[in-house]
């Protein structure tokens, strides 16, 4: 594959006038930022972005932006445009993106269907997943105990061995759920929180990878489109280092290259809760028009930086 490279060589001047040529080599390292545009970017998005423009830079690599617009209620063309406002008013430089192109075309999820739908019938064939017609209501009243501050799936839905289908159309009207090793360690080692152990069906149960609307659920549709787009790292919350574990086990059933991981410190707020869109008070489009400069909006995300946590996510 053709990687991005400087355009012309740099010449440098040594001691002795003597003209030098820096040749700028080029580098497998690819990473991406990828924001759902469902609201407002905060703090705590750019603290992350703002890492991982950093790596791409530090490593002379690419940086990719990817729209997660799976969403058909809750992503805005509205959302998406004052996200990439704000990208930009930090100082964030990608090379591949939304109205730019790349060779991995296009860069919008909503897009991207004819990828998940391939993935997923891989997946059934196999007999790696199966249809589950369980609602959340159901599985809440299912539930004999909270597991930590998460409800494993039960089970209901799951039958008592794989079930292969080739070439049977897709199921709709119902979701589909990752049958998981039952007992399987899945083990990584995260750049910045060091090494991860999480334990399938203990840390978490069977979960979803297709919604019965259509929709693809995120665990694959990041999984699949990492891959496709040659990512070589993933920089993102700590609050999803449990669905690194998820998106192993998805990448070794597709037989999908895995990237490194670098997760990042969650920021909270005055109250020690973690950031999210609904906290429109530090979303960095009132930030920017209260006068707040990039480099005074970074400073206060460091300072707002918790200690790391596992952020266990909801299965369901």
């Amino acid at each position: 594959m053709n990687w991005p490279v400087a355009s012309s060589p740099v010449p440098l001047e040594s001691k002795q006038s003597i003209k030098l040529t820096l040749v700028i080599q080029p580098t497998n390292y690819r990473g991406r930022i990828a924001p759902s545009p469902t609201g407002l970017l905060h703090l705590g998005h750019a603290a992350t972005f703002w890492t991982a423009y950093q790596r791409a830079v530090a490593a002379s690599g690419t940086l990719v932006l990817r729209m997660e617009d799976l969403d058909p209620q809750r992503s805005k063309s509205e959302f998406a445009q004052s996200t990439i406002e704000d990208l930009r008013w930090l100082g964030i430089q990608w090379q591949e993106g939304p109205g730019i192109g790349g060779p991995h075309t296009p860069y919008n999820q909503s897009q991207r269907q004819p990828f998940y739908v391939a993935a997923l019938n891989k997946l059934i064939e196999q007999g790696r997943v199966y249809p589950c017609h369980c609602t959340r209501k159901d599985l809440a009243q299912l539930a004999q105990a909270p597991h930590e501050d998460e409800p494993l799936y039960p089970g209901t839905c799951r039958p008592s061995t794989a079930n292969r289908s080739i070439n049977q159309p897709i199921a709709t009207g119902v979701n589909w759920r990752f049958r998981i090793p039952d007992n399987k360690i899945i083990e990584f080692d995260d750049n910045n929180f060091g090494h991860q152990s999480f334990t399938a069906g203990e840390d978490f149960g069977d979960f979803l990878v297709w919604r019965k609307d259509g929709v693809p659920a995120y665990q694959l549709a990041v999984a699949v489109d990492d891959a496709a787009m040659q990512v070589t790292e993933v920089v993102r919350g700590a609050d999803l280092l449990k669905s690194t574990a998820r998106q192993i086990l998805l990448c070794q059933a597709l037989n999908l290259p895995q990237p490194k991981w670098h997760h990042c410190p969650l920021l909270t707020d005055e109250n020690g809760r973690r950031l999210a869109k609904r906290h429109d008070a530090l979303s960095l489009q009132k930030l920017r028009a209260s006068g707040m400069k990039p480099e005074d909006l970074l400073r206060r995300a460091a300072n707002n930086s918790e200690k790391p946590i596992v952020h266990r996510g909801p299965d369901l």
